[in-house]
């Protein structure tokens, strides 16, 4: 999915809420993949969204030298969109020759978004026949407000960067966490800072695309505030005892499972809304990124919850990596399935 396309060599760049993931591979989809250079840079929130000119300068700053010193020559960048400032749908129009599809998807595009066209950029991507029914076409229509997106690259064309590719986060998550193989429909979920990114992809396209309010940063407040800690500490405590209950005394598990039951709810609210749709697909396991991917024991109380199959996932299944940047990248490794996502693109 390209909101713009492009070609060549390139680096990907993921802006998170508090730290920069930036990855360049080398390799194809079909060979595999290499780690070439990346870089990972921890940053205050607050200079992330300050738009002040002052603020803009800091940020490309950091940027800059990050791309510098990770050894990265190439102009090129591809650079993922947020969730919460994308639209992204899965629509269905009636079948006919690739032509005649994309002039129909064209003309009706202004149905798919919602906003007016003239204010958007928007791109869409024909998924081939519906499971349902052959006699209709999927397609995947994204879009974001034009003005964010000409923000958005007047501030990294600012750094001196080529932009050649925009594409939406749960995409490019999606893409670096699919198991490969997989032959029923998988349901891919990051737990962000402040939201969580969902997507099911079945027969290598993602088929249900959803944002849900609420993140790590909302399980850190509700154990801070139940346990009487502060955040920092509630923090240490999540990733470090997670839901076992047989650790301090399961404090961290009785304050979190009222929240988590929610939200493992949200997620039994996919699935049966997307096998609704897909009537003959099983979504066969859960794949869990972000916080949730080192968060002990999240994935078992999620199956228990969902009762479908669910799993740690690794954004670094298809690239070799080094001894080397294994061992430095070991602390944060689970945070880069955006930026790998974006890396896998195809040049072509």
């Amino acid at each position: 999915m390209n909101i713009l396309k492009g070609v060549g060599d390139f680096f990907a760049m993921d802006i998170g809420t508090t730290s920069i993931r930036i990855v360049q591979l080398s390799g194809d989809a079909t060979k595999g993949w290499s780690l070439q250079r990346y870089a990972y840079v921890p940053v205050d929130e607050r200079t992330i969204q300050d738009s002040s000119d002052l603020g803009k300068k800091k940020f490309q700053d950091i940027v800059k030298t990050a791309v510098a010193q990770a050894g990265i020559r190439t102009k090129n960048i591809a650079v993922g969109l947020p969730a919460g400032k994308t639209f992204t749908s899965i629509i269905e129009t009636d079948n006919q020759d690739q032509k005649d599809l994309e002039k129909t998807i064209r003309y009706q595009l202004d149905q798919y978004i919602p906003m007016a066209v003239e204010e958007a950029k928007a791109d869409y991507k024909i998924l081939g026949p519906s499971p349902n029914d052959p006699a209709k076409a999927e397609v995947l229509v994204s879009s974001t407000a034009k003005d964010y997106a000409e923000k958005t690259l007047e501030n990294i064309e600012g750094m001196g960067f080529n932009v050649v590719a925009m594409e939406p986060e749960p995409l490019a998550m999606a893409r670096a966490l699919m198991p490969a193989g997989a032959v029923d429909a998988r349901m891919i979920v990051d737990l962000g800072e402040r939201t969580t990114d969902l997507v099911v992809v079945f027969h290598g396209a993602p088929r249900l695309v959803r944002s849900i309010p609420g993140g790590f940063d909302s399980l850190v407040k509700t154990v801070a505030s139940s346990l009487s800690v502060r955040e920092d500490q509630a923090r240490q405590f999540i990733l470090k005892f997670g839901l076992a209950q047989d650790k301090i005394e399961g404090q961290v598990f009785k304050a979190l499972d009222s929240t988590l039951e929610q939200f493992a709810a949200e997620l039994t609210k996919s699935v049966l809304f997307f096998q609704g749709k897909y009537t003959n697909v099983k979504v066969g396991g859960i794949v869990l990124s972000g916080f949730a991917e080192i968060i002990p024991f999240i994935a078992e109380y999620i199956e228990a919850k969902t009762d479908v199959p669910t799993m740690q996932g690794n954004p670094w299944q298809m690239v070799r990596v080094s001894q080397d940047q294994q061992q430095a990248l070991m602390s944060v490794a689970s945070e880069f399935a955006v930026a790998i996502g974006l890396a896998e693109r195809s040049n072509e």
